[in-house]
């Protein structure tokens, strides 16, 4: 418990005190966002406010994992590891798009295939390792199973496991990617399924198979690997976030552009995996696979009858073209996204509390 403590009280202190400064050196290099044409007319005037603010919150996040371990005097752990490689995997690829949207001024960033190589190296990097380096107990950081609450079913294989993992890491960053459109939109979002993240893997911990009080008792254990780390990742990220929202929330003082919202969206996808709760990720975070829906209706919609079914999209912005103002979007939306949370954490407890 004072590993989650600490993870989360130094990842919200650095991000409060380390944005600003990073405001400042992205500010003084002109390092500002780049406003398609196309968007809403509202959003021009958010033109030059610096981006790239998803560096504070992965390093953030990575030094409170280390000064959390340093503190307590904990040992690290692969899925711990692990989950802060995708982070910083798809966060090096953000900010290759950022840097090549300020500094060339080329407002879709790096060219879709080699954002789409720079997600695929990282995400089969994260595949592979994951089912490596088993425990004592033969335990490695992910399974090659599906899974909701616990592993089901049969097992997929490895090769089956790289392609769907793959699927999971692209389809959750480029999620979290959509629905950053306003002002702590996918910040304050985030921050809720990380706290879901952070009670998961405490309850997992302590139905841990590893405990010496649950052996008694197989058929009431968790086969999940280092669960307690987990949920210090998660924490370190949830107290980073939230510590981030001050400063990005409206009116933001910077944005964590594609550098912050690949990298969430991998560390979501590397919890999802790692804690055997796959298929429950797409109702903890349900808003982000909301948002990505109604991409994919808008596109297929007008391909195939001409028409659009949203004013724009991501959702967000038709919303905002009806009328509302962007912080009635935002908070709205933060409570379908709540609401999707609680409603997650009520099905993992009540998979275990009935089982």
């Amino acid at each position: 418990m004072n590993q989650i403590l600490f993870a989360g009280g130094f990842g919200l202190f650095l991000t409060l005190i380390g944005t600003p400064a990073l405001i400042k050196v992205l500010a003084r290099k002109g390092y500002g966002q780049f406003i398609r044409d196309d968007g809403p007319r509202a959003h021009q005037g958010k033109r030059g406010t610096p981006t790239m603010g998803g560096i504070a919150f992965i390093l953030a996040t990575l030094l409170a994992y280390i000064l959390t371990k340093l503190v307590t005097g904990e040992g690290i752990t692969y899925p711990g590891l692990l989950v802060l490689f995708i982070m910083a995997g798809m966060g090096v690829v953000g900010f290759l798009d950022d840097y090549i949207k300020i500094v060339k001024q080329r407002s879709l960033g790096l060219r879709a295939g080699a954002k789409m190589s720079g997600q695929l190296i990282v995400g089969i990097l994260f595949s592979v390792l994951a089912i490596q380096f088993k425990d004592d107990r033969g335990q490695a950081p992910a399974s090659p199973r599906l899974s909701f609450v616990t592993d089901f079913g049969w097992t997929i294989g490895p090769v089956l496991f790289v392609v769907w993992a793959l699927f999971m890491i692209l389809a959750m960053s480029n999620g979290v990617n959509l629905t950053d459109g306003l002002d702590g939109l996918a910040t304050g979002a985030s921050v809720m399924v990380f706290g879901g993240y952070t009670f998961i893997g405490l309850w997992q911990f302590q139905k841990s198979c590893a405990n010496a009080m649950t052996m008694v008792d197989p058929a009431s254990c968790m086969e999940v690997r280092d669960p307690l780390d987990l949920a210090v990742v998660a924490s370190a990220l949830m107290g980073a976030c939230f510590g981030f929202l001050w400063w990005n929330t409206s009116p933001a003082k910077i944005f964590m552009g594609d550098t912050g919202s690949l990298a969430l969206g991998g560390a979501l996808a590397g919890l999802a995996i790692c804690s055997r709760t796959q298929l429950l990720l797409a109702l903890l975070g349900g808003l982000f696979v909301l948002i990505t829906l109604s991409v994919v209706i808008q596109v297929g919609s007008f391909k195939m009858t001409g028409r659009r079914v949203f004013k724009m999209a991501p959702l967000q912005h038709h919303f905002e073209l009806k009328g509302w103002s962007e912080v009635l979007v935002v908070v709205r939306f933060w409570t379908i996204q709540g609401i999707c949370v609680i409603v997650g954490l009520g099905l993992f407890y009540a998979g275990w509390a009935t089982g």
